[in-house]
């Protein structure tokens, strides 16, 4: 089935990207096929995927009974060292999943957070902390992710972690990703299906939004400076 714009930007379709590495010369976003179905062994998430539709979780300054979900994790970026999301205080977070060898979804997303911090200039762009977060630990190591984020756009942070650390930060975003490997394959070779898109994270670590993968970047940028605008109004308070 080819898979239309609709489906292609569910929280619901997982993505599964096949290739065994990246062409950095060729990441022009480009058309996947999509599964509508979640495989029966993918890691189950606590939180249902919101849809493109709903980007926008409840405001509890607009709905009193809402709360702010705050995503936790507790990561090691490319030097080793610890990384949660409060070390990110007082600024905002635009995190993604995927893994390095991925060979289109995962390097199309990276090139939008690069045109996004383009686009908010250098100001604003200081105010966001793009996040990869890798789903495939086992091949993706400290290195190999920190070279793979560093040839995109030095700004970006690749974090990954114990296979259980990695699950409980994809569940806390609601998150789902599994491996997938054909018959007889090495035990190296596979792929893995993962939902994608990005998520925004406000100054104190609340979920304010999610982009459907394929959400133009016009459209994230503006809703990002609105946030952002939002939040220095409440600071100048």
């Amino acid at each position: 089935m080819n898979p239309t714009p609709a489906h292609r930007k569910t929280w619901q379709t997982h993505l599964r990207c096949w290739g065994g590495g990246l062409l950095l010369g060729a990441l022009a976003p480009l058309a996947v096929a999509a599964s509508t179905a979640p495989s029966p062994t993918a890691t189950a998430a606590p939180h249902a995927p919101l849809n493109a539709q709903d980007e926008t979780p409840p405001d509890p300054t607009v709905h009193p009974d809402a709360t702010w979900k705050a995503p936790r994790y507790l990561l090691q970026g490319p030097n080793g060292r610890a990384v949660t999301a409060n070390d990110f205080q007082g600024r905002f977070q635009l995190v993604a999943f995927g893994f390095v060898s991925c060979p289109d979804v995962c390097p199309t997303t990276l090139m939008e957070m690069q045109q996004i911090l383009q686009t908010l200039g250098e100001s604003r762009a200081r105010q966001l902390q793009p996040i990869f977060i890798s789903v495939d630990p086992e091949r993706d190591t400290l290195q190999v992710l920190g070279a793979y984020t560093q040839a995109i756009d030095r700004r970006i942070l690749g974090l990954t972690g114990r296979p259980d650390l990695v699950k409980w930060a994809a569940q806390e975003f609601g998150v789902v990703y599994t491996k997938v490997q054909e018959p007889g394959a090495p035990a190296n070779v596979y792929t893995m299906d993962h939902t994608a898109g990005m998520f925004l994270l406000g100054p104190e670590g609340q979920l304010l939004a999610r982009f459907g993968y394929s959400t133009p970047v016009p459209r994230m940028v503006d809703r990002i400076q609105q946030w952002m605008d939002r939040s220095a109004e409440a600071t100048a308070r």
